[in-house]
Order: C-alpha cells, then sequence, then structure tokens
C-alpha cells in the first residue's frame, strides 16, 4: 500500500520516529511543526491521511481539523494526544477526526491505525458499496462526500466523522432492515480494534445527535428491541 501522509508534530525527535516507520512502509511523508503550516500544507497539496498532534504552537490540532472540515476537506485524520480522557476524545471526533492515538504509543498500534484508515477512505466499510453522496433525513441534508451535515432551519450544522460515514453508509445500504449490532461491528470496524458493541451504541447516539430533528425519538435511525438497528428510509 502506497501513499502520500501529511504528519504535523513539534517534537522533532517524535516527527522522526513517525516519519522513518511510515517511510520504512512505504509511504511519502511530509511534515509540519506547528498547527498553522500543517493546515497550509494540508490544503495546499492533496494527501490520502493526516497524522495530528492535538498539542501544537500556533494552532492547536483541534482548531487545525475544524478549520480543514469547514473547508470541505474529507482527509481521513488521526489524532496524536497525550490527553487520553473522555473529553478530549470526544471534542476530537466531534470537530471531524476519524480516529485517535494516545501518547505514548508503539508505531506498530499507530501504522495498524492508519492502514485501517486508509483502507476505509480507499474502499469504504468492508462489503460497503457505494450510496448516494447527497442524503435528506426529514429536515437535514447529509454530504457524504464532504463529511457534512446541516439542519433546514441552519441552526444546527457540523461534520461526520470518518467513522460515523461508514457506519452511515452501511446503515442505508440495508435501509428498512434490522441489523444485529455484532453484525454492525464485524462490517465496519476494523477487525483490528477494541471495539464492542458499546462502541457501535455511542457512535448510533452521536449520529441521532446529529441527523434527528429529536435526538430522543428518533424517525430514520431506530432500535430494534433485541437485535440492533434499522435505517428507516429516509425521505
Amino acid at each position: 500500500m502506497t501513499g502520500r501522509i501529511l504528519l504535523v508534530e513539534d517534537e522533532p525527535s517524535l516527527r522522526m520516529a513517525i516519519e522513518d516507520a511510515l517511510r520504512g512502509r512505504g509511504y511519502e511523508v511530509s511534515s509540519a511543526a506547528d498547527g498553522i503550516e500543517g493546515e497550509r500544507l494540508a490544503l495546499r497539496e492533496g494527501f490520502d491521511l493526516i497524522v495530528l498532534d492535538v498539542m501544537l504552537p500556533g494552532r492547536d490540532g483541534f482548531q487545525v481539523l475544524r478549520n480543514l472540515r469547514a473547508d470541505r476537506l474529507a482527509i481521513p485524520v488521526v489524532l496524536l494526544t497525550a490527553r487520553g480522557d473522555e473529553f478530549d476524545r470526544v471534542q476530537g471526533f466531534e470537530s471531524g477526526a476519524d480516529d485517535y492515538v494516545v501518547k505514548p504509543f508503539s508505531m506498530d498500534e499507530l501504522c495498524l491505525r492508519r492502514a485501517a484508515l486508509m483502507r476505509r477512505a480507499e474502499g469504504g466499510a468492508p462489503g460497503v458499496e457505494g450510496v448516494g453522496r447527497l442524503r435528506r433525513f426529514g429536515t437535514v441534508t447529509v454530504d457524504l462526500a464532504a463529511r457534512t451535515y446541516e439542519h433546514e432551519d441552519g441552526a444546527r450544522r457540523g461534520t461526520l466523522s470518518g467513522q460515523e460515514v461508514g457506519l452511515l453508509e452501511y446503515l442505508l445500504r440495508f435501509e428498512n432492515e434490522a441489523l444485529d449490532r455484532f453484525r454492525i461491528l464485524s462490517d465496519v470496524w476494523d477487525p483490528d480494534s477494541e471495539s464492542t458493541v458499546r462502541t457501535v451504541d455511542q457512535h448510533v447516539l452521536k449520529l441521532r445527535k446529529k441527523l434527528e430533528t429529536d435526538p430522543q425519538s428518533p424517525r430514520h435511525l431506530v432500535t430494534v428491541r433485541g437485535v440492533g438497528y434499522r435505517m428507516v428510509e429516509p425521505k
């Protein structure tokens, strides 16, 4: 597997180690040591993946990521963070991250996550064929290519993470079919991850908050008791 990767990391020794690890696996790597330069490179050049540190001089990784998604850049992004608490993970995913790695980490872990993201970017979730890129959910419009959603009244808009898009595309492929949570986990999540059916539940809740008019009474992404979930055909 080949491809171009942008690494944005301010710590010189870690940056060099990651560059060496990725180049040793056949990737072309460009790097930046601060958020402003990283954002400039991401918007100017074509990359297949961005590895983005959170704590950066000039502009932190969360802001860089939000700016990239606001510019409709749909490149997969994996965050590097020294802070592993839930708030930072949630903030990262809400900003548009596709995955994260908590420091300290092994190069094997980073490369496994990188490979999974690039496979998903090249071919979507395993076994998922392409669906229409613009979809309507009641008063909400979703652009699957740009990973954005917007409610008709303009009050709510934002980005979807790569994993949220993968899950949504999978559910759309099997519209109106009751899908077992274990089946969803097996088909959408990478087998090398430590995800569980609880991970599926959490991502469904995130999608409901973004796409449903009333997340507490979902009309499209509904629960099938004792089974899992069903996507009711969007109108």
